[in-house]
């Protein structure tokens, strides 16, 4: 049945059924995804941000089934995902006891690794489309809920109505995962839309690091990508998030991306973008408990023909909590960075701190930037700040960095580094080498 996945196009609730019975779903996801797709046909196309009317919705493949099964071998994936994952290290942090990968090729994921040992711990690591059916009591207290309904707006519908793989990670009270989980997404079919949907849940004082990486090779015809991401920090957790994104420049990258944080717990997000055409990415931390912290750190660099709408999104809905966002983006080219964020204070979140930080860096006079802020204040007891800076590389930077030796490239792209650190440092390391590289490459031609 999958088949017909890849040769319709469009989208109606036909093809909404047909995937919950190729995936032999419960009845009440496919009454899920009924309902968010009566959400997504009643709402429009978003209008205040960057120019969608490139993208055909009528024209997408919403699934598509890799050619390969669930294996836990490396050496089972298809050549062109074992590629990938060598040219990123993988492979080797696996051998330095990272504590565990999964892959998500095309619409399914294909790779775990780790699984067993985490489950010595207590700890739940399998696909979304196996907790469906192994924990379903469990994901349905958590999928679209309270975090990310399917009215959150037009694009959490559809994915709400098409999911597909993602992760499920549960983490008991109490247990710290030491090290990383890391998952990686790939989609390599022409005009196919990727919706994944991830739930990561770390219960009272439990602590863990997720990364996930996403890529996508070049074809005339773009897609799309439009993941859910919903994250729960009970009492006194910790959850990191890093996202390493270098999709190809024709596809649409509309995320969505929230966290409920609860007393004394901490968000900490870490974003990297590199690639697609357009991305449209706001994670959300809403702090509802008292001492409830969040830390968004965001790295971009924006060449010819791309738009990155970045920003975040904050609610301060209880006392004494606090938020750090730090924003750092590139342009180079006609590329074009926002900064578009939301700073919220409810009345009665007494004592909360926000503070916000935008630099953007302008390689040649083509290139732009744009900040947006937006703060909603309620309650007067609080300190929210917001600060904006954009520039281009100073003259003498490069001078002194040349009289030592480096080429006008080198020493363009040294002072990009730099600027870059703040964020990058919070990347483990064989992501941050990689993400160097691509930024190296992306430099060549950039300074005259």
């Amino acid at each position: 049945m999958s088949k017909i996945f890849q040769e319709v196009r469009g989208l109606n609730e036909g093809v909404v059924r047909q995937l919950s019975n190729e995936k032999g779903e419960p009845e009440w996801m496919l009454k899920k995804r009924l309902y968010s797709l009566s959400v997504f046909e009643s709402k429009p196309l978003p209008t205040w941000g960057p120019d969608l009317s490139g993208l055909d919705l009528n024209d997408l493949a919403y699934y598509v089934k890799p050619p390969a099964q669930t294996t836990h071998d490396i050496n089972g994936l298809p050549e062109n995902l074992r590629k990938t994952f060598d040219a990123l290290g993988i492979p080797e942090a696996e051998r330095d006891f990272l504590a565990g990968n999964g892959a998500m090729y095309q619409s399914e994921v294909i790779y775990e690794r780790m699984k067993d040992q985490l489950m010595k711990q207590g700890v739940l690591f399998m696909s979304t489309d196996e907790a469906v059916k192994e924990h379903p009591e469990l994901l349905q207290k958590y999928f679209m809920t309270r975090c990310v309904p399917p009215t959150y707006h037009k694009f959490a519908a559809l994915n709400g109505a098409v999911w597909s793989g993602g992760t499920f990670l549960y983490v008991p009270r109490g247990v710290k995962v030491q090290m990383p989980v890391q998952v990686f997404f790939l989609f390599d079919h022409p005009s196919m839309g990727q919706f994944e949907h991830t739930v990561i849940v770390a219960e009272e004082g439990a602590s863990v690091e997720y990364i996930e990486g996403c890529s996508a090779p070049e074809y005339l015809k773009g897609g799309l990508h439009a993941g859910v991401m919903e994250i729960f920090v009970g009492k006194g957790a910790r959850v990191r998030v890093t996202t390493i994104q270098n999709w190809s420049k024709n596809v649409y990258n509309l995320v969505t991306k929230r966290a409920i944080v609860e007393e004394e717990g901490k968000m900490e997000w870490v974003e990297a973008s590199l690639g697609s055409k357009v991305t449209m990415l706001y994670p959300a931390s809403v702090l509802s408990g008292r001492g409830a912290r969040a830390e968004h750190l965001y790295v971009s660099l924006a060449s010819e023909g791309q738009v990155l709408d970045t920003g975040a999104k904050i609610t301060h809905a209880a006392p004494n909590t606090s938020a750090y966002v730090v924003s750092k983006s590139i342009c180079k080219g006609n590329g074009r960075a926002t900064y578009r964020g939301l700073v919220r204070v409810n009345p009665g979140a007494k004592g909360s701190v926000s503070s916000v930080k935008c630099d953007s860096l302008l390689l040649d006079s083509a290139s732009s930037t744009a900040t947006f802020p937006a703060e909603e204040v309620y309650d007067e007891d609080s300190d929210v700040s917001h600060e904006a800076s954009a520039g281009k590389i100073a003259e003498e930077q490069l001078f002194y960095l040349m009289s030592r030796g480096f080429s006008r490239e080198e020493a363009a792209a040294l002072v990009v580094r730099g600027f870059m650190e703040p964020v990058t440092k919070k990347i483990p390391l064989e992501y941050a080498v990689e993400f160097n590289r691509i930024v190296d490459l992306e430099m060549k031609g950039a300074v005259g």
